[in-house]
């Protein structure tokens, strides 16, 4: 039922964004695209996904002659392109949370670890995410009230989250703090959450070289992510200073993950005409919304050939 409600409101925002700025004018957008530009900026999609692939063979401990336990490559972007469809059509990101149990289910690790992983790893993708956002936010010369109460919230967050995964003490003191406040339903998972995350500090601060790589993969990775979306703003002939981007497009992947519509599609285009209104028109911005979703659309649809292969899994995690 959330997730039908979601659909609704996506399509609701939607179609009040098309009313308003013309569906002729969208078309004509992309009939007026650089394809050159657009075939660069839509094929970053596979070394994004390869590299992110690369980065959970790096997460998997190590061997006891020091060889990393058994994940091949192609086993590892098969599990990046399946956790995509999954995104697609369960709540809540639950996709990452499946991936886990497809690593336990296919002998690779245990259950409590392979959560452990893929928690550290959608940290240091949130962390990463907030560290851009906060350094183009706080370059970015158009700061309103808006846009210092939001570099407050982001540099904040991005100070929480590193204190949460940097500090065992301070996210036991977080964890428990939470459990006092939360409501009754939430309690049994933030202390499954909090088991993990203090096994999740054991494994990764026991090999510091490790971490490092991690963290500065995951940096890279979402380096590249928003210039993919710099990338889509130029296909569209438009312009913005890539600094300015670097400000604006996480704001709007940041609008997407609320829990307000389907993948993120609505809110996020919402955020797009808004946070560029200084640099490009609404149809424009509408048009890199459209492009935005198709960043996740994607690698959903490279997953799908080998979703068959793990539907039993999903099939038992429902239950």
């Amino acid at each position: 039922m959330k997730r039908l409600i979601s659909i609704v409101v996506s399509l609701l925002i939607l179609a009040v964004i098309y009313w308003k700025i013309d569906l002729r004018g969208l078309v004509q957008v992309f009939q007026n695209c650089d394809r050159t530009w657009m075939l660069i900026s839509l094929g970053m999609v596979v070394p994004i996904t390869l590299i992110t692939a690369w980065r959970l063979q790096q997460l998997m401990p190590k061997g006891k002659r020091g060889e990393k336990t058994s994940l091949g490559f192609a086993e590892a972007t098969r599990l990046i392109l399946v956790a995509s469809v999954l995104n697609m059509v369960l709540p809540s990101k639950m996709g990452d949370i499946a991936k886990a149990y497809f690593m336990r289910e296919r002998g690779h690790l245990s259950g409590s670890l392979s959560l452990s992983l893929v928690i550290f790893e959608k940290a240091c993708d949130m962390l990463s995410l907030l560290l851009w956002c906060a350094f183009g936010l706080l370059l970015y010369p158009q700061k309103d009230w808006l846009f210092w109460i939001m570099t407050v919230s982001v540099v904040a967050g991005l100070v929480l989250g590193g204190a949460l995964l940097g500090s065992r003490a301070f996210a036991q003191f977080f964890f428990d703090l939470a459990q006092t406040v939360a409501p009754k339903k939430l309690r049994t998972k933030l202390y499954s959450l909090q088991t993990s995350w203090r096994e999740m500090h054991e494994y990764f601060w026991g090999d510091r070289q490790q971490f490092l790589k991690v963290t500065a993969t995951s940096i890279f990775i979402w380096f590249l992510h928003l210039l993919q979306i710099w990338f889509f703003i130029l296909a569209l002939n438009a312009w913005t200073p890539f600094l300015a981007n670097l400000a604006l497009s996480p704001l709007a992947i940041l609008a997407g993950l609320l829990p307000l519509t389907f993948a993120g599609v609505g809110t996020r285009d919402a955020a797009l005409i808004l946070f560029y209104q200084p640099y490009f028109s609404a149809q424009i911005a509408a048009a890199l919304g459209v492009l935005c979703t198709s960043r996740y659309v994607l690698p959903a649809i490279g997953g799908l050939p080998f979703l068959s292969q793990y539907m039993a899994t999903v099939r038992s995690l429902r239950k």
